[in-house]
């Protein structure tokens, strides 16, 4: 029993001083504006992490997309209610599978390669050539990384949005025969901009927050090794996705859990 207190206690203080050494990282990282002379290395990264994923966020959209529009049509046709679809597929892909899956997927693509890029870069020692140097690495590597995701992540959300309801339309309108003015019109008058659009977009910026940060700071505090840069990207992958649906629960039922 006390040896098992013990090893609690000690999981427990190594857990927050992982947590103090990435409250650090975060702080000096971002200490200050963005500069001028950071904008070259922000558009990089912005290029990197945020036009390279297009295409998986893109197809990912539309399947997705696609899918709910069939599922809920199946569903609703037997009430004659089918005139719903398109007001289903905005408030699910806007509220939910919007802001979740891009997070999801961009924690897939782009932090376990961010990771695995700073690991990389700490294994082969550039990163403490770039100390002796006096070039600071946290402004110079770390910084627009974590600039470059808190933009990219709510501009891919948005996309993803888009393409999702732009394929449940075709689905439900082009093949299922739905009317495609009550498809848009059901749309366009249940959807609220600041309660359905604006809460989902207060998700995606939170996600990018938090995947981001998981993501630079398991690269910069991963061990010198091949076998700790594939652990490291391992653990971005599996802290993130938890992250992202603890988080997803909690901010639901903050935004849209009145009951009454």
């Amino acid at each position: 029993m006390f040896r098992f207190l013990r090893l609690l206690g000690q999981h427990v203080l190594e857990s927050l001083q992982t947590l103090g050494r990435a409250s650090v990282l975060w702080v000096m990282a971002l200490w200050g504006l963005p500069k001028l002379a950071d904008v070259p290395l922000a558009i990089k990264q912005v290029y990197s992490i945020g036009v390279l994923s297009l295409v998986i966020i893109i197809l990912s959209a539309f399947s997705i997309g696609a899918v709910i529009s069939l599922q809920f049509y199946t569903q609703l046709v037997r009430f004659g209610a089918e005139s719903t679809v398109g007001l289903g597929v905005a408030l699910t892909v806007l509220r939910e599978l919007g802001p979740v899956v891009t997070a999801l997927l961009f924690a897939g693509r782009a932090g376990s390669a961010i990771t695995a890029e700073i690991g990389l870069m700490k294994t082969t020692e550039q990163l403490s050539s770039m100390e002796m140097m006096g070039v600071d690495p946290l402004h110079r590597i770390v910084a627009p990384r974590l600039w470059a995701g808190f933009f990219c992540l709510p501009i891919l959300t948005v996309i993803f949005s888009v393409v999702a309801i732009l394929g449940g339309a075709l689905v439900a309108v082009d093949w299922l025969g739905v009317s495609a003015g009550s498809f848009w019109s059901g749309m366009r008058d249940g959807v609220l901009i600041g309660r359905d659009i604006g809460n989902g977009m207060i998700k995606a910026v939170i996600f990018a927050v938090v995947v981001t940060w998981i993501a630079v700071f398991q690269g910069y505090d991963t061990v010198p090794t091949a076998e700790g840069i594939g652990e490291a990207t391992t653990r971005t992958v599996v802290y993130s996705s938890i992250a992202i649906l603890a988080l997803d629960f909690v901010l639901t039922l903050v935004m849209f859990g009145d009951f009454n």
